[in-house]
């Protein structure tokens, strides 16, 4: 994680055709996580944005959360992201996710 401009919200920097996008797209809307996607082929300044968090690079997915840059988290690191950078509203990012109420195959499928 590395510290960055500050964004009000959870930005999912992305290419089409990488699996690892692909993964980290499908955990957040399958958690119900609010999100705006940026596809880095389409939007330069995104793309640059992208290459000043890994050193040059274009790796993707890159994540921004508030002040918070990730490069290719886990769902689980996006939340706490969301919870540590915007703790009185971190349920407007998370939606109506109950993670104390779940069966025992998503508490499994939630550890990934």
């Amino acid at each position: 994680m590395r510290a960055t401009d500050h964004v009000d919200g959870v930005e999912v920097l992305w290419r089409p055709g990488c699996a690892f996008c692909a993964r980290l797209r499908r955990g957040l809307r399958r958690h119900n996580i609010s999100t705006t996607e940026l596809n880095i082929w389409d939007d330069e300044n995104a793309a640059a944005r992208v290459r000043n968090v890994t050193g040059g690079d274009e790796t993707v997915p890159t994540v921004f959360v508030g002040s918070v840059a990730m490069v290719n988290p886990s769902v689980r690191q996006v939340v706490a992201a969301i919870e540590s950078e915007f703790p009185d509203r971190a349920r407007e990012f998370l939606g109506d996710r109950d993670t104390t109420r779940r069966s025992w195959w998503s508490r499994l499928r939630w550890r990934s």
